[in-house]
């Protein structure tokens, strides 16, 4: 057993949990990272973010990397079409370098983050099988390999799944009726022109009710999609990814489509992933429980709309300014940050919900064209 009175103890090495980890260096307190992960190279870390103006950047600035950040730009990819399912062009917006939401992939962020760490800061193997607590503020934690750490300030940053989650609250996620099946084409400027032209320089959205095709132009022509479906999770346990019949299966859910748009689907490379979409009940709070807190998707878990590594980066940035901010005194740093959390996370997740969806974009889109000029510079009709 190790005991740590003055270290912040955080589970989860995701941006969130690193975000914090960083801006506490910079302020001078130290914090050990646990991650279940038995390296950084484990696993894939997931396509393109974009990192808003707003929000995200400045987690970054706080973390003193805007130069590195700077540096893992893919410049040109804030491009964004909507197509009809027809393949027709309802919207257009080329990247002219003044967007606010520039894309970086996930596991450069994450690197860059890492390498800003004092070396030991991430305990990788780190499997957490149990969390309790011990009175007075400190909670003991319990890894795979039998070791324990007892700590005073115990952060969970370990995503939608977190096992520090049962001390705060009773709330677990629950399927949100969609699900997404990622799937790759590589070199797609030569081998796949068609769609590549579809997708464009950054991100192309195509949707109709209850189907979806979203893809990201990454480096060296690959596009990376995800075709989200509305259906039971039962509905997905039919259909076998591992065999090659199954995008054909997925296809014919996309009948009609355009056979560019649909090539993301019938001409994948590599075996798909699916990936069930989960979210926490909206507004998700707690009452204030002593030396303990969330932060990232452990706080409030939603369905992807762009911005949950920007509320990360965000929590972790401002939990650690609480933290110093309030030297010795927990409490107050916890009291003040959670406070401030959940007014932060009710307004976004509330312009979500007040805003438009993405079919009423599309609705407003399709009567934009039928009304506008063909040559408008706006909403444009001819066909990709």
């Amino acid at each position: 057993m190790t005991t740590d009175s003055t270290h912040v103890t955080i589970v989860g090495a995701g941006l969130g949990g690193l975000t914090l980890a960083r801006v506490l260096h910079l302020h001078g307190i130290p914090a050990t990272v646990h991650e279940a992960e038995s390296s950084p190279t484990a696993r894939a870390q997931g396509g393109l973010l974009d990192i808003h103006d707003y929000n995200g950047q400045h987690a970054v600035a706080e973390a003193g990397l805007m130069d590195e950040f700077r540096a893992i730009v893919l410049e040109g990819h804030q491009a964004m079409r909507v197509l009809a399912p027809d393949g027709s062009v309802l919207f257009e917006e080329d990247d002219d370098g003044t967007g606010g939401r520039p894309e970086v992939y996930r596991g450069e962020l994450r690197r860059i983050l890492l390498d800003s760490l004092p070396v030991g800061t991430v305990r990788w193997g780190h499997k957490v099988s149990g969390v309790r607590a011990l009175g007075a503020g400190r909670h003991e934690v319990t890894f795979a390999d039998g070791s324990t750490t007892v700590t005073g300030l115990l952060v969970g940053a370990d995503g939608a799944w977190s096992r520090v989650r049962p001390l705060l609250s009773a709330a677990s996620p629950a399927y949100t009726g969609k699900s997404v099946v990622e799937t790759y084409l590589y070199d797609a400027d030569t081998r796949h022109p068609a769609t590549a032209k579809a997708v464009g320089g950054g991100m192309m959205i195509s949707l109709k009710p209850g189907r979806e095709l979203f893809a990201h132009r990454e480096r060296a022509g690959t596009l990376h999609a995800y075709v989200g479906l509305e259906e039971p999770r039962e509905w997905f346990d039919a259909v076998d990814l591992t065999d090659a019949a199954a995008l054909e299966r997925l296809a014919t859910e996309f009948t009609g489509w355009a056979p560019e748009l649909t090539a993301l689907i019938t001409e994948a490379e590599g075996t798909p992933t699916l990936r069930h979409l989960h979210a926490l009940p909206t507004g998700h709070q707690w009452e204030r429980v002593p030396g303990v807190t969330l932060l990232g998707d452990a706080a409030h878990l939603a369905p992807p709309n762009g911005e949950g590594a920007n509320l990360a980066m965000v929590d972790g940035a401002e939990l650690a300014r609480a933290v110093a901010a309030h030297p010795g005194d927990v409490e107050a740093a916890l009291t003040a940050y959670e406070q401030a959390m959940f007014v932060r996370t009710a307004e976004t997740h509330g312009a979500d919900e007040d805003g438009h969806s993405l079919q009423d974009l599309m609705a407003e889109l399709h009567r934009a064209r039928a009304e506008s000029a063909p040559n408008n510079a706006e909403v444009r009709s001819t066909h990709t």
